[in-house]
């Protein structure tokens, strides 16, 4: 997707990079858990050479992820970590108008409550995927019903965070037209932004701080 002149500027580079990181490396522990949780999925193994080689991978993919979280969760705490009440409850109760004909949809900051779960369950999952990991890395010290307990853990743990990102990359593409800008080129167009993030809009341009594309 190529900016056009005028667009506004959602996320910059550092953001958009910070994404992709968190994005590829959560995609690809989901697919190498998948592979080793469930059976008829082992053939997931294939392009890591075998089931021994892929949970190798997913241990140090796991690895790589940790800095992942924690940036992700400091950059955008303010904005997708705190909900806006009792606005932000309204939102939900009617879907944000995603999945039924709704009215007077409550505005929105930055981010809608749906993304701010999103945020959410992949911070406060993507911790319990983390403590969990390492005490099944390194189960000494610990009880047998401890560690069994961290292997149901991570499994929970895998199927709500795929969940959500079966639906954040649904409403990220076709879902949302248009939302694909804000993490290819950092810019979507101010149409976009006044259905999708009015309050923030608005609140940007009180302050003049909007970035426009000012083309090539």
């Amino acid at each position: 997707m190529i900016p056009q002149k005028g667009m506004i500027k959602v996320s910059t580079a550092f953001e958009r990079v910070i994404h992709c990181y968190l994005a590829i490396t959560c995609l690809l522990l989901i697919i190498t858990g998948l592979g080793m949780m469930f059976h008829s999925l082992n053939f997931l193994a294939q392009p890591f050479g075998g089931l021994k080689s892929m949970k190798t991978a997913h241990t140090y993919l796991g690895v790589i992820f940790i800095p992942a979280l924690f940036i992700s969760a400091l950059l955008w705490w303010k904005d997708a970590g705190i909900f806006d009440f009792p606005s932000d409850i309204e939102w939900l109760k009617k879907g944000g108008g995603y999945l039924w004909h709704v009215d007077n949809v409550p505005e929105t900051g930055k981010y809608n409550p749906g993304q701010k779960l999103f945020f959410l369950t992949v911070v406060i999952f993507g911790l319990l995927m983390i403590i969990s990991g390492f005490i099944m890395w390194f189960p000494e010290g610990y009880n047998k019903e401890t560690v069994n307990w961290m292997y149901a853990l991570h499994a929970l743990g895998l199927l709500a965070i795929l969940s959500f990102v079966i639906v954040h990359i649904y409403l990220g593409t076709i879902g949302v037209p248009g939302s694909a800008g804000a993490i290819l080129t950092g810019y979507v167009p101010k149409s976009w932004c006044l259905k999708q993030c009015p309050k923030w809009l608005r609140q940007q341009e009180k302050e003049d701080k909007l970035e426009y594309f000012e083309g090539h």
